[in-house]
């Protein structure tokens, strides 16, 4: 069983749609990988080993009825825990969402339900999404699978852990400020963050409703793409999603393999690079850059003057708008309620259940927000962010001018150790340095693993204007294509 793990999920489709495995002996195979390596790496916070088995069943027996399947019918995957799951535990890595069952699916567990994914369970994130390591979570962190010591990323550090860690050939993620790209890198995986909008935010517990995004994790850059579309596409139940067509970003991926990249500008954002950055992230970096230009490409180096305000803009809008959406976790709707003893009055049970349902750094960004938004503060803080946003905007129409892509370190940073940045927030939000300013765009981007350094893997980011995510797949496949695949250690 143990080959059916390694599989990449195109492999794996392609053998059960022959019948040369069954779906329940791939799914059987990953719940054994999950029971055999999960105590150490935590990345599941619920394994639906039962619903698994079943929607393998449902699989294998269309393919025996001789119905067509879908392209990934019957490949495994891990699902984060701020996507709604119907029936199924919903805690976004909180204690305030305890026990949670919601009544509905969000629409992408609709897509990947009709499209014969078989989904294992929910996996660790930081509290709310809120984080770049995967240490805030109510329930313990989780390990990266290239070393157990060191975080595996954040918030979706469950998700990119899973893959990694050879228990799910794909998963979801999301992203707000980095949140798929920066875990994707730091576990030697592919991640892509799509246009904002281009995914369903039906569904998935809000953070910072104008930056979240969900999008796919994969082993490699194909089996992302082939997700991707899956999940993509426009939903009326979201009003903020895009009514467009999915950009053919398998075909591009199928393109890209092919390793030329013959006519691509490739632009170096000069803003993502130098001082504070590890040398050995940027030898890889600078590695991979040579590597693009073997391929075809042209490289130029392109300047993007305000992505540097990038982190501090973020750092107050992103705050502001988790203080609103956080607002409903009231004790009256949802999960936990504490102190409602027919004594204290309703205020205090609110009081006395947020003090005891939410986290440190969910305290912290609520508290920043609340400040930024507050009457004389507004435009002070809210409104300049808002304002840097949209210079951040104009610098990416500007470089997209000059090249087709712009690429970058997905990181400054390798993964570092569990509980080394714990006491300096400021230390962790630098983590998200070089993924914040396509946050803040909406523009798709891409990581995609491009070597190692002391040892741990170092991610690629590849940069497109909105809606044109088939140009990161197509260029992430060319490079995957033309460099070394990496492994992790085997885990025992």
């Amino acid at each position: 069983m143990d080959e059916l793990i390694r599989l990449t999920a195109a492999d794996t489709a392609a053998k059960i749609a022959t019948g040369e495995v069954s779906a329940v002996e791939v799914a059987q195979a990953h719940l054994d990988r999950i029971d055999a390596v999960d105590g150490a790496l935590h990345a599941f916070l619920h394994v639906d080993a039962d619903g698994a088995i079943a929607a393998a069943k449902a699989v294998d027996a269309k393919r025996a009825a001789g119905e067509a399947l879908s392209p990934l019918a019957g490949v495994p995957l891990a699902m984060k825990d701020v996507v709604v799951t119907k029936d199924l535990p919903t805690t976004c890595g909180s204690k305030i969402l305890q026990g949670w069952r919601p009544p509905y699916d969000a629409t992408i567990t609709r897509r990947i339900k009709d499209a014969g994914v078989v989904m294992l369970g929910k996996t660790n994130m930081d509290e709310f999404a809120m984080g770049s390591s995967t240490e805030n979570s109510a329930y313990g962190p989780t390990h990266n699978p290239w070393d157990l010591s060191r975080i595996p990323g954040g918030s979706s550090g469950g998700s990119s852990a899973a893959v990694a860690g050879f228990e799910a050939p794909l998963a979801i993620g999301t992203d707000t400020g980095g949140s798929i790209r920066q875990p994707a890198a730091v576990t030697g995986i592919v991640g892509h963050k799509p246009t904002y909008g281009a995914v369903s935010r039906y569904g998935l517990i809000a953070f910072s409703s104008s930056l979240d995004q969900a999008g796919p994790f994969g082993r490699t850059v194909l089996d992302t793409a082939l997700l991707h579309e899956v999940i993509a596409g426009h939903d009326p139940c979201d009003s903020t999603s895009i009514p467009q067509p999915v950009a053919p970003v398998v075909a591009a991926a199928r393109e890209g393999a092919r390793s030329d990249l013959s006519g691509v500008r490739v632009g170096v954002v000069r803003e993502l690079s130098g001082p504070g950055y590890q040398s050995g992230v940027l030898a890889s970096f600078d590695a991979a850059v040579q590597t693009l230009r073997s391929l075809g490409a042209e490289v130029v180096e392109v300047s993007c003057p305000h992505f540097e305000y990038a982190l501090a803009a973020y750092y107050l809008i992103a705050p502001s708008e988790c203080s609103s959406n956080l607002a409903r976790f009231d004790a009256v709707r949802y999960g936990l309620r504490v102190g409602d003893d027919g004594v204290n009055s309703l205020e205090d049970v609110m009081s006395l259940t947020r003090e005891a349902g939410f986290g440190p750094e969910v305290k912290r960004r609520i508290i920043i927000g609340t400040y930024a938004l507050s009457s004389g503060y507004y435009d002070a803080y809210y409104g300049q962010a808002q304002k840097v946003r949209t210079l951040i905007v104009r610098d990416f129409t500007a470089a997209f001018e000059q090249a087709d892509v712009l690429v970058s370190p997905t990181s400054p940073f390798v993964a570092f150790g569990i509980g080394e940045r714990v006491a300096d927030p400021m230390a962790m939000y630098v983590n998200d340095l070089c993924t914040l300013p396509a946050s803040l765009a909406g523009t798709p981007a891409i990581s995609v693993p491009c070597g190692l350094s002391e040892g741990l893997p170092v991610g690629l980011q590849i940069m497109a204007p909105a809606l044109a995510d088939d140009r990161c797949y197509r260029v992430a496949a060319a490079f995957e294509a033309a460099v070394p695949a990496l492994t992790p250690p085997e885990l025992s």
